[in-house]
């Protein structure tokens, strides 16, 4: 709203768009400097001046008038300086949060229509905690793009065929005896598939039987298919029921099974108009040297596919059906190579929507005791992970209060998550770090209990006071002098901005970092400012403050998945 009219003011003083101005605009690290800055050098070269004489120029230039939100504009170095009207800030902010409610920080619908998928599970094993981090990165960044007025579509894709998933077939027909699942069956699968890696290591001939059983799967054979939809449905079954604990919604599923044979008609195509070529042993390859991607194989030397070849098919499919304007693949930083190699093959090929493909990359998680490997067992399986939180959630819960059993259970459920989520989404999404369950579960330092604590604290407020009426709250005209007032009020009108940018850029950790910087605001301006013993006019515009607070505090944790209870 505000950093908008600066964009306007400058438009109207230089050579410059808005849409040029708006991203170079920035926040000084000091109130005393104002409430915005625009950094001059841009301009320096065009008009063949130092920074700090165009900064003086424009200074003296510009004069916002009466009605205008910007109250004074300075020259401070190379810098230009606003200075924004508190009392048509606090006021238009205030009306602004209250009118709006829930959708306070929404964009207008727009036209562009975004695919993202996410987590492109395999089913020999159950999800883990890397998948976590992609189902949270692939959740929260869908609920972003929509609040930013984007269409989203959510799409899986499930990798349920090849050696992987043959692995633990074959572990299957050797130990398991006919045996139903007598746990969480994708739990079932996976542990055939971590018995198959043991036996692996002793008897190295087994990885003959392996491919012998693939060879039968892609034949057609009766009794091996069978197989493979007992085990695909125990493991779908399993990853259902870990979706709806993250409350995983996909507009469509995708299965590798039902595509791995097409796109050997796109390379083909692509050979006869000499896009590629064939190696001396036969196979079609395509030659990025000059992209620095080396020579890549497309189709074996004996015509079969690799993963690429259906990865090329489904990009086209998925156009096809959804013609969505641009398509995110949520997946780990190990496959930036792969797609690096897609998308470029996508625009040899000729297909305009290779432009509009991302590949949000992130990084590895590792626990404290160090990196899983899922062959070995030694994966900590995203239910397992739940479980661990909700069981230090209670005890947490235990130390505060004395509940009872069902009150227990409720808000266990909601703080685990809660950290669970914020602890992971709080990174830069191609940082690695190391998760860690105590940390991530207390009340204190940079963690989703922290932020939902903040809520509670002001929902606790209001259950001890009647002197605030939420449906009058808009006819209030608040009165602000303290400083972190106007932190508060700064910080609650760039929550739009925040959206936006973490939409633009693929980055929730934006939106979790934001909260968290709005609860520590919170906290500091708590401590510091009385609220319900100030005088009535300051209880007033206090009172309406800390109840925007709340509410923007509530829709960042719901663009993150996280429940903001009322309660801790």
């Amino acid at each position: 709203m505000f950093k908008l009219e600066v964009a306007k003011l400058l438009a109207k003083a230089t050579s410059l768009k808005e849409s040029e101005i708006e991203p170079l605009i920035e926040v000084p690290p000091s109130q005393e400097l104002g409430d915005f800055a625009f950094p001059c050098f841009i301009l320096a070269k065009s008009l063949k001046k130092a920074p700090n004489i165009i900064a003086q120029e424009l200074a003296n230039k510009i004069k916002p008038d009466s009605k205008s939100s910007i109250s004074d504009v300075k020259a401070v170095g190379a810098y230009l300086n606003f200075f924004v009207n508190k009392s048509k800030l606090s006021e238009g902010v205030i009306k602004d949060i209250i009118n709006c409610g829930a959708c306070y920080g929404s964009w207008p619908l727009r036209k562009e229509k975004v695919m993202v998928e996410y987590p492109a599970p395999n089913t020999n094993k159950p999800l883990h905690l890397g998948h976590v981090r992609n189902i949270l990165l692939g959740n929260s960044i869908c609920n972003i793009l929509a609040f930013a007025g984007f269409q989203v579509i959510p799409v899986d894709l499930v990798n349920d065929r090849g050696v992987h998933i043959c692995k633990s077939m074959l572990a299957y027909q050797k130990w398991g005896k006919n045996k139903e699942p007598d746990k969480k069956s994708d739990h079932f699968v996976g542990d055939f598939y971590v018995l198959y890696s043991k036996e692996e290591k002793e008897h190295p001939e087994m990885e003959d039987e392996i491919q012998d059983l693939l060879r039968k799967w892609e034949a057609g054979d009766k009794e091996t298919v069978a197989l493979w939809n007992k085990m695909r449905k125990w493991s779908l079954d399993g990853f259902r029921q870990t979706y709806a604990l993250f409350d995983v919604h996909h507009k469509k599923v995708y299965y590798e099974s039902e595509i791995y044979q097409h796109g050997k008609e796109l390379i083909l195509e692509g050979l006869k108009k000499g896009l590629f070529k064939k190696d001396e042993k036969g196979a079609v390859v395509a030659d990025l040297e000059k992209e620095g991607l080396g020579t890549k194989v497309l189709l074996r030397e004996d015509g079969t596919g690799i993963y690429i070849t259906q990865d090329l098919y489904l990009a086209k499919l998925k156009f096809d059906e959804f013609k969505m304007d641009s398509s995110v693949y949520v997946v780990a930083n190990e496959q930036i190579y792969h797609f690096n190699v897609l998308f470029k093959l996508l625009d040899m090929l000729g297909f305009p929507f290779a432009k509009n493909c991302h590949h949000l990359a992130y990084g590895m998680i590792s626990l404290p005791e160090g990196r899983m490997k899922s062959r070995e067992g030694t994966v900590v399986d995203a239910d397992d992970l739940v479980k661990e939180m909700e069981a230090e959630a209670e005890e947490e819960i235990k130390k505060r209060h004395k509940l009872d059993a069902n009150e227990v259970e409720k808000r266990k459920k909601i703080i685990a998550m809660g950290a669970l989520k914020f602890f992971i989404i709080k990174y830069d999404p191609m940082k690695d770090f190391t998760y860690d369950p105590k940390e991530s579960i207390s009340f204190e330092g940079e963690t989703g209990p922290y932020v939902q604590y903040a809520h509670a604290r002001i929902c606790s407020i209001f259950r001890n006071t009647k002197k605030f009426d939420a449906e009058k709250a808009d006819k209030i005209k608040p009165e602000f002098s303290h400083e972190l007032e106007f932190k508060l009020i700064k910080l609650l009108a760039d929550f739009k901005n925040i959206v936006n940018d973490a939409a633009e850029q693929y980055k929730p950790s934006l939106v979790a970092r934001y909260a968290l910087e709005l609860a520590q605001a919170f906290n500091e301006f708590y401590h510091e400012c009385p609220v319900l013993k100030a005088d009535k006019k300051l209880m007033e515009s206090r009172l309406v403050l800390i109840f925007c607070v709340k509410q923007v505090l509530k829709n960042s944790l719901d663009l993150l998945g996280i429940k903001a209870p009322e309660e801790m």
